[in-house]
């Protein structure tokens, strides 16, 4: 059997050291669409290196996102990458991301669930630095072809939408360069660039990548309902329900409370064909 669920969970954790700048944050955030308008003193938040401060998704790149990679290479991890969709992520914040730093970050496979025809495998990659714990991430990956071995079934995590109007309504851009520019901070994926793999993916054109998404609904939900302090954010979490074009324009729905905030993010161009789902940023 390709996945061999206890010998993966049971696996020591697999570390490497990263180290990041102002210059990757700064790329960061330009790929999920920051700086415009360019002057404005908001987006120099997001540009500007004198005035910088780092959106907490950025825990998915840094270092070029090696965590996912050294979760997929655990023993007991043996799969075809082309059967292997991204299902959702989580970010958990245990102080602000500062703006240049070192860090060690540890990747292992926290559990594995079996959902009938395909498996889920539960990625975490906890980075820490000499201060302490800086973030823990939690990658969800979908493998087709690869459930049915008689093991957990594992949480639903499905949320249903506020049973009334969403308290902001937002529309953001996808530029038509904006996969091209994202994936310059490690996702270097051809799917996302390349015509002629989309092609063979199945794909009418290259698709932007999910986690840049991610990263501009939440700059959405900061820069909107918590007065553009990013250090607010303890959590942020989401399901990939759907794909988006380079191009296209998201609509973003959001419900408030006090200590969360729910979004819904479709598609505009595709009837509102859903994008991402059960997203909640849990906040101060």
């Amino acid at each position: 059997m390709p996945i061999d669920a206890a010998k993966a969970i049971a696996a020591d954790p697999r570390s490497t050291e990263i180290a990041w700048d102002h210059k990757d944050v700064q790329l960061y955030h330009l790929g999920i669409g920051a700086g415009s308008p360019a002057t404005d003193p908001a987006e120099l938040r997001y540009t500007l290196e004198s005035r910088l401060h780092v959106l907490p998704s950025f825990a998915t790149v840094a270092g070029g996102g090696m965590a996912l990679a050294g979760g997929l290479s655990a023993p007991g991890i043996e799969v075809d990458l082309a059967a292997v969709l991204h299902g959702g992520q989580r970010v958990e914040l245990h102080r602000p991301i500062p703006v240049r730093g070192t860090a060690t970050q540890s990747s292992r496979v926290a559990a594995v669930y079996d959902k009938g025809k395909a498996a889920v495998i539960v990625l975490r990659g906890a980075a820490a630095d000499a201060d302490g714990p800086l973030w823990t991430c939690d990658t969800q990956i979908f493998v087709k072809g690869e459930g049915g071995f008689g093991g957990e079934r594992g949480p639903s995590q499905r949320l249903d939408l506020p049973a009334r109007e969403p308290d902001h309504t937002l529309l953001r851009p996808v530029r038509e360069d904006q996969a091209l520019l994202y994936r310059l901070s490690g996702d270097w994926n051809p799917l996302h660039a390349d015509p002629e793999f989309a092609a063979r993916a199945g794909f009418d054109k290259p698709i932007l990548h999910g986690l840049c998404t991610y990263g501009m609904a939440l700059k959405a939900v900061v820069d909107t309902v918590l007065d553009g302090d990013v250090g607010r954010v303890r959590s942020y979490a989401t399901r990939f329900a759907g794909i988006v074009f380079p191009g296209e324009t998201l609509r973003l729905r959001l419900w408030r409370d006090e200590t969360r905030v729910q979004a819904s993010v479709t598609a505009v161009e595709r009837d509102d064909a859903p994008v991402l789902a059960d997203t909640v940023v849990e906040h101060t």
